[in-house]
């Protein structure tokens, strides 16, 4: 059994203040001498709380003070031990909270990727044919289709600025062929030779979506 004994302790803070005896400690504090005696036993948690007002008003310690000073070593540990596993345990859930926040934010960038793809697909036909399409109404501008281009390209241009899908190169420039970024309609190319785009092919990212295809460009 520890000591529990903490009447040294009593007679020490009693002496500070002028009070020779438990008696005249009793009798400062309005209590009785069994009160006096239950501390002295570190029975402090069991005692009223008007009790220990009292004793600390005349003992010149707060009450929070002299509750700690007369708790038994076993409760120390105790609340130690208890507040040790409270500690663990919130570092325990706060651990889970971000686990759970991480799976979360990969499950909504896979979705959001996932719909993105589906998109695409849906708007392959779109992607593909309507630049060349676009591209052929501006050199002629005598087509009504001309006035509706803009109705179509702006708004799908955010769509594939958003997505962070890129045109590997407008149709009808010339550009060096890249076998693999490039399609060639008909013919065979060397790497590096001038070939015109007729249609449009798509990065997103370092993905690549469709080949851009090409075609040789005619001697003259």
């Amino acid at each position: 059994m520890p000591n529990t004994d903490f009447t040294q302790k009593l007679q020490n803070l009693s002496q500070k203040v002028g009070i020779t005896s438990f008696k005249a400690l009793s009798k400062a504090a309005g209590i009785s001498e069994r009160q006096i005696l239950r501390l002295r036993r570190g029975e402090v948690e069991q005692m009223r709380v008007d009790v220990l007002l009292k004793l600390s008003s005349v003992l010149q310690m707060s009450l929070s003070e002299l509750v700690t000073t007369f708790s038994s070593l076993e409760l120390s540990k105790a609340n130690e031990a208890c507040t040790q596993q409270m500690l663990q345990e919130i570092a325990g859930l706060k651990k889970e909270y971000q686990r759970s926040q991480f799976q979360i934010e990969q499950q909504r960038e896979l979705l959001l990727q996932e719909f993105q793809q589906s998109s695409l697909q849906l708007l392959e036909s779109l992607l593909l044919q309507f630049p060349a399409a676009a591209q052929k109404a501006r050199e002629n501008p005598q087509l009504e289709a001309v006035k509706i281009i803009p109705l179509v390209e702006n708004p799908l241009k955010k769509i594939l600025q958003a997505w962070g899908v890129e045109a590997i190169a407008p149709v009808g420039v010339e550009i060096p062929y890249d076998p693999q970024l490039h399609q060639l309609i008909a013919g065979t190319a060397q790497p590096g030779e001038l070939v015109k785009v007729r249609y449009s092919g798509y990065l997103q990212g370092d993905k690549l979506l469709y080949r851009a295809k090409v075609s040789l460009i005619e001697q003259v």
